[in-house]
């Protein structure tokens, strides 16, 4: 295959709504050294598609501009001084961008097997979530078996990834959702406490469910106003990570409660982060996560799926907000 062959990707056209993503042909990717050039059976739908394709967040320098942050699919071709993949290899992998296309290109150091059992359509919807919440959760944030912790948007892709695993090293689960239906699914998924945040004020139920004293570390996607709520559903020494910003970058904070209570603020992105800082993570997951993976005890939620073709449709779906779990496209 060279690398002036045409294949199948969807591009954004300009920033702007849904309908700025148009099907049409781009040359396959170059493979550099130390990659492998996969066939894409399957791509997943994350937020962050969406906020490249509304220009709020531009690919970082030297990944494709064709959206699409995790993929499955086949090895296709080999680069310079990979050993550890084979050409016909069944992966998924987490990808800087150009997910949404036939051909796709990902460091071979953190591609990851199927987990046994899995289709392409499973395993393309683990990639950004599990690496997402791996980091941020187990690594940044500390969670501990026997601690509180609470997610916002439990039925998200980061929530319902971020509620099993929780379950799963013994944590106790609080979160939010915006209805009933979707707090029965919360549930269902593991979730101690599911609160509907358009109904209840979730500051005072955390503070009635835990007798006043807070939970222990809490992953939030919402930013802006969530923030001085963040701060008072934390316990002494509790740590809030932010993983998003979908009501904005600012909020207020009171350091008087951070330093009585000794709080810890962080947060982090993925996608402009190293290979290196990236195979870290990949190796946990291999050891901790896939083995519940493959034994059922965790699970992706997927939605929907839709061709690749119907890219649009998709990201219309996610921006609704109507989704529980993953949005998948198949090529």
């Amino acid at each position: 295959m060279t690398n002036r062959e045409l294949m199948q990707a969807v591009e954004i056209t300009e920033p702007g709504p849904p309908s700025v993503l148009i099907a049409g042909q781009r040359p396959t990717p170059e493979l550099h050294s130390a990659e492998v050039l996969i066939k894409v059976q399957a791509a997943g739908v994350n937020r962050p598609d969406v906020m490249q394709r509304t220009g709020m967040y531009p690919p970082p320098p030297g990944a494709s501009d064709i959206p699409g942050l995790e993929i499955a699919g086949t090895v296709a071709a080999l680069g310079d001084g990979v050993q550890n993949l084979s050409v016909g290899d069944s992966i998924c992998a987490l990808v800087t961008g150009g997910g949404y296309a036939e051909y796709c290109t990902a460091a071979a150091a953190i591609c990851m097997p199927l987990p046994a059992g899995y289709d392409f359509t499973q395993a393309a919807a683990l990639p950004e979530t599990f690496f997402t919440v791996w980091t941020n959760v187990f690594d940044r944030g500390g969670l501990q078996a026997g601690e509180k912790f609470l997610v916002h948007g439990g039925t998200s892709g980061i929530g319902t990834t971020a509620i099993q695993l929780a379950k799963a090293f013994g944590a106790s689960v609080f979160t939010t959702a915006g209805s009933d239906a979707k707090c029965e699914r919360c549930i269902e998924l593991g979730a101690d406490v599911a609160i509907n945040y358009k109904d209840e004020n979730f500051v005072e139920r955390i503070e009635s469910e835990t007798d006043g004293k807070g939970v222990n570390l809490i992953l939030d996607m919402v930013g802006g106003d969530y923030l001085p709520r963040n701060i008072k559903c934390l316990a002494p020494q509790g740590r809030l990570v932010q993983i998003a910003l979908q009501r904005g970058a600012k909020g207020e904070l009171s350091l008087v409660d951070v330093m009585l209570k000794r709080l810890t603020v962080t947060g982090s992105t993925l996608r402009a982060r190293s290979v290196e800082e990236k195979m870290v993570i990949a190796d946990a997951l291999r050891a901790q996560v896939w083995p519940l993976l493959e034994s059922g005890k965790v699970k992706p939620i997927i939605h929907a799926t839709f061709p690749l073709e119907q890219a649009a449709q998709a990201h219309e779906l996610m921006e609704s907000g109507q989704h529980i779990g993953k949005i998948v496209l198949t090529v």
